[in-house]
């Protein structure tokens, strides 16, 4: 295919999706090394012993590597919406605009202030305070995913806005509404648990290594044992806060959950797939062809899940599209072709609202009071006309009932890879507990071994549950309001392709260049501590 001939939505989307990726490789390894670093700290000032110190430093050191690279991914990434989405940006830049405002103006500003004390201030400050300026950095790291997460969680669940058909642009109208949304709180909550198992992983893994080399035995022990509870901890948590997201999406975005599922007829007391394979021979959402070659289902769990209740009705794509079956609330699904036209008479209602609008404003200013007072109220019909159909305003967008639909293997497997490297991880670290707490993990070399190749799972669990999170939700930028062919920017193809490309060499660049550091420092190892070999 001719990279020209790739539309300017899709090569925003990848570019898009190619800075976050790498975005989020470095981002939940500061979130978990932050945590783990202060821990250890913590565990210096408590006991006084120097070798806790020692541990702590150098971990600081790993984390201050990722920290700076991390930083310049966020900042473009940020950039883009403005480059490459200002239609969106200009629909609900009132709205998304504001927690990316705070993240960066109160979360960013305290965990680079903190993080200044925390490398420098060892010998400056008294031990308690710099204990507490490296919990700082960690409540700053968090406090900043947070803010970033409320913004995504607002695309997925847009809530606390009205829409403005004088200026066509979405408004805040409830701030609170935004930050407590049940989808942000459950979002957040997910991903620092991802950044907690990420840096869980990694630190085992990096100690498993200096024990299979008989290099720095105290350090490793003292380290490793801080990232199993925290990671057994951690993927404890990504599991129930997994399922509080699940539910979530059941409820708000059941499209996406039917993708996560490869559901394409729903039914009652829905089975959860544990293991299956796609019919790549499945072409259509309405076609008689078994969309599985094979699945291994726990029977009505999805039902429990989705809706807690065993027997619940959970609709499949095809529902989704056709419409008519029950909902929560008591009424009546609509069918695609039912929502697209209420999008289209929200069209119909603004273009309507404001040619009274201009009217009532031309009247006025001719003196012609009776017939301002009849645009007036024709402007306030055409609202009220607007206002009922405006949930579905983004369905007057779509051309086919396919265009509804996610890519589903993508989802599918995705998610189901995610799930599968948590159960492992959660069995992986209490294994890793059992043998230290019988302090005989030194001796087991097949557990060290399996503890350094699993670093990379966490990262790709973490990838995976992004893609979920985003594949699953398209064709929308804001669910059911705006789909991505209307947010993107009039920018051509080939603008995006030559900064695609720079931007896959440059993040490529500097992922070798921070693996590069990262491993002459690993192999470095901490500083010595008196009267302790390396």
């Amino acid at each position: 295919m001719d990279l020209l001939s790739i539309s300017t939505v899709n090569w925003s989307r990848a570019q898009f999706a190619l800075t976050a990726g790498y975005h989020w490789i470095f981002v939940p390894l500061t979130i978990g090394l932050a945590l783990i670093m202060a821990l250890m700290e913590t565990m210096y000032v408590r006991t006084g012993d120097v070798k806790w110190k020692n541990v702590a430093k150098f971990w600081q050191k790993i984390f201050g590597i990722n920290f700076a690279i991390g930083v310049a991914t966020g900042i473009i990434l940020e950039f883009q919406f403005g480059t490459n989405w200002s239609n969106y940006s200009w629909f609900v830049g009132d709205i998304f605009g504001a927690p990316l405002a705070i993240e960066g103006i109160v979360a960013f500003f305290m965990e680079a202030t903190f993080i200044s004390v925390m490398f420098f201030g060892w010998n400056r400050v008294s031990k308690k305070m710099h204990m507490a300026s490296t919990w700082l950095v960690f409540t700053g790291a968090t406090l900043s995913a947070f803010w970033i997460l409320v913004a995504n969680a607002w695309m997925q669940y847009p809530v606390g806005m009205e829409f403005n058909p004088d200026t066509v642009r979405n408004e805040m109208v409830d701030f609170w509404a935004v930050v407590l949304s049940p989808v942000a709180f459950n979002k957040f909550l997910h991903a620092i648990f991802s950044g907690w198992a990420i840096g869980a992983g990694f630190v085992a893994g990096i100690s498993a290594w200096y024990l299979l080399k008989k290099r720095h035995i105290d350090f490793a022990l003292k380290s490793v044992k801080v990232g199993a509870i925290v990671g057994l901890i951690a993927f404890v948590m990504l599991a129930v806060t997994g399922d509080g997201s699940a539910y979530e999406v059941s409820q708000k975005q059941p499209m996406k959950l039917a993708a996560m599922e490869g559901l394409y007829k729903g039914k009652e007391g829905a089975g959860l797939v544990a293991i299956g394979m796609l019919n790549p021979a499945k072409k259509s959402y309405d076609d008689e062809v078994d969309p599985y070659i094979f699945k291994l289902e726990i029977p009505k769990l999805l039902s429990f899940l989705g809706y807690r209740n065993l027997n619940a009705f959970v609709p499949g794509i095809k529902d989704i599209i056709d419409g008519g079956y029950a909902l929560q609330d008591g009424t009546t699904a609509l069918s695609f072709e039912e929502r697209k036209a209420r999008g289209k008479k929200a069209f119909q209602a603004i273009a309507d609202y404001q040619r009274a609008k201009e009217e009532e404003r031309a009247a006025v200013a001719a003196g012609n009071s009776d017939v301002a007072a009849a645009a007036a109220v024709r402007a306030a019909n055409h609202e009220t006309i607007l206002r009922e159909n405006y949930p579905h305003y983004g369905y007057g967008y779509l051309e086919t009932e396919e265009d509804l639909i996610p890519n589903v293997p993508l989802t599918f497997y995705t998610f189901h890879l995610m799930v599968i490297i948590g159960f492992y991880s959660i069995l992986f670290f209490a294994i890793v507990l059992y043998f230290i707490y019988k302090k005989t993990l030194p001796q087991t070399k097949w557990l060290l071994y399996i503890s350094l190749w699993s670093i990379p799972l966490p990262f790709i669990a973490g990838q995976a549950g992004w893609i979920v999170a985003e594949v699953g939700r398209q064709p929308w930028t804001i669910q059911d309001i705006l789909p991505v062919q209307s947010a993107a920017s009039a920018v051509s193809s080939g603008n995006i392709i030559a900064t695609f490309v720079i931007f896959t060499v440059l993040f490529t660049g500097m992922l070798i260049a921070e693996a590069t550091i990262m491993v002459k420092q690993i192999k470095k190892g901490p500083d010595p501590v008196a009267g302790e070999e390396a």
